[in-house]
């Protein structure tokens, strides 16, 4: 089953299961990457990582008529002193689901343990925006969060494209459930991240938001005020947004204005 918006600013769209809502999300991204390589003969993409975004990878990996040759891709987060092969380190989980299924021109890492932090961010942040980023992949955490924006932490007029945040307690045990870290004390209690303004300079938002632990995300980001109480609430302003959701990370929504689920 889906159901699709009419007059939201996103278009959002609901499936009966996770699998599906990822398929979907895949397609749609398949879709902007292969516009770009048309149009401009590259595409360059804003990898999210996490639990939410395991699914939409391995579905995207395996999308027809992608020269992956001519697509970078690079991250939107990463954990402060963190090691590049650590199972929970986000250039692990892009290396092993997307640059060891494809072949990509280039994949540019974010480094955690590096001892001048500002000065690699801003090379990074003028990695990345150098040009057009076609696609961003953008998750809702639990509590709302984009990328690593936490809601104390997040500025929708931020000046910095990429910075260095801390991260609240509900981010962390999102972490620990998800089952990247044993306990919250193995967690880094900071990160490096897009910021808000960093994501909105992307063409086009993909976001994969499934499961009944992100229904308030949910319901908050897209019916709620545009507010860093709820940073996923950007999601309304951007211009061009596509949200994909199953019946749980849904259930709450406003049954008026998204049908009959």
């Amino acid at each position: 089953m889906t159901t699709h918006t009419a007059g939201a600013a996103a278009d959002v769209n609901i499936f009966e299961t996770k699998m599906d809502a990822a398929r979907a999300a895949a397609r749609r991204a398949a879709e902007l990457i292969r516009s770009a390589l048309e149009r401009r003969g590259e595409a360059r993409l804003l990898l999210a990582t996490g639990n939410s975004q395991i699914d939409l990878a391995a579905f995207l990996v395996k999308e027809p008529g992608i020269d992956w040759s001519r697509v970078e891709g690079f991250h939107l987060d990463e954990y402060v002193g963190i090691a590049p092969d650590h199972p929970a380190s986000f250039q692990h989980w892009i290396r092993t689901r997307y640059a060891e299924q494809v072949s990509f021109k280039a994949v540019h890492y974010l480094e955690g343990r590096v001892s001048d932090i500002d000065g690699t961010l801003a090379e990074y942040a003028a990695r990345v925006f150098a040009g057009p980023i076609d696609v961003a992949f953008v998750g809702f955490g639990e509590n709302g969060h984009i990328a690593f924006n936490d809601p104390h932490a997040a500025d929708f007029g931020d000046s910095l494209l990429f910075k260095r945040v801390s991260l609240d307690d509900a981010c962390r045990a999102q972490q620990v459930g998800e089952g990247h870290f044993k306990s919250m004390a193995e967690v880094p209690p900071e990160a490096l991240t897009a910021t808000c303004s960093g994501m909105f300079r992307a063409d086009h938002w993909v976001c994969c938001v499934p499961e009944a632990r992100k229904a308030t995300a949910v319901k908050a980001a897209l019916e709620g005020p545009v507010t860093t109480a709820c940073p996923a609430s950007a999601v309304q302003t951007h211009r061009s947004a596509s949200v994909f959701l199953d019946r749980n990370s849904a259930s709450l929504l406003s049954t008026a204005r998204f049908g009959s689920q």
